[in-house]
């Protein structure tokens, strides 16, 4: 009877203990501290690894936890992307309501994985102010008194937009065959951004080559 009583007293014992309060006096995990922590001495390590994965971190009901600093690093990381087309050969556009979006299916750098190549559409995972640029150039020549433009558009609205009709001299085309425009756009998360090009004609065709057509998105603050 004696060893059943001190079975039980060690069981109670270890369920008393498995939680510990500081400042509480209904603990919600092994240590519970309801106050300030403080520590006075701590170790230096040369372990890279540690170092790489050690960070501890508050979350917002107060849990003590661990993450990697390349999490930490990633969740403050601004957006910066620039793309163009996947292949150089020409890509041809058909218009409807004088505007059709550019397809843009490839990316060279693409920070934090916001633009889907898929759609030709980049999303934003925060807020804050972005510099967009976007250049596009036709293959040939457009006829005299051709509008021809390029437009940037948030959740599919036109927030800015370059578009103008080619001059002529003497029935000959003498406007460049590139247009250009860059603005800032604030954006909050989800928000959209994508392309397109403005033009009278029923299809268009533009280089695909990535020097003369391309986009750029730069989260500046």
């Amino acid at each position: 009877m004696k060893k059943l009583s001190t079975i039980l007293l060690l069981l109670s014992v270890r369920v008393i203990v498995a939680q510990v309060g500081i400042g509480t006096t209904t603990p919600t995990a092994q240590l519970d501290v309801n106050g300030t922590l403080r520590v006075r001495t701590t170790v230096l390590t040369n372990n890279i690894s540690a170092a790489k994965d050690s960070i501890l971190v508050v979350d917002n009901i107060g849990n003590v936890k661990r993450v990697s600093s390349k999490t930490v690093f990633e969740s403050n990381l601004k957006s910066c992307v620039k793309g163009s087309f996947n292949s150089s050969s020409d890509v041809t556009l058909t218009l409807l309501a004088d505007a059709c979006k550019i397809g843009f299916d490839f990316v060279e750098f693409d920070l934090n994985n916001e633009f889907n190549t898929t759609q030709s559409e980049f999303t934003a995972k925060q807020d804050g102010i972005y510099q967009v640029s976007v250049q596009i150039k036709a293959t040939s020549a457009i006829a005299v008194a051709t509008n021809f433009g390029v437009a940037i558009l948030k959740n599919g609205t036109v927030v800015n937009r370059t578009s103008f009709a080619n001059v002529g001299v003497v029935g000959v085309n003498v406007t460049p065959p590139v247009r250009t425009v860059t603005t800032l756009v604030s954006l909050n998360t989800g928000d959209t951004i994508s392309f397109n090009v403005l033009s009278t004609l029923l299809s268009l065709n533009l280089l695909g080559t990535r020097e003369d057509c391309n986009f750029t998105i730069n989260q500046i603050r």
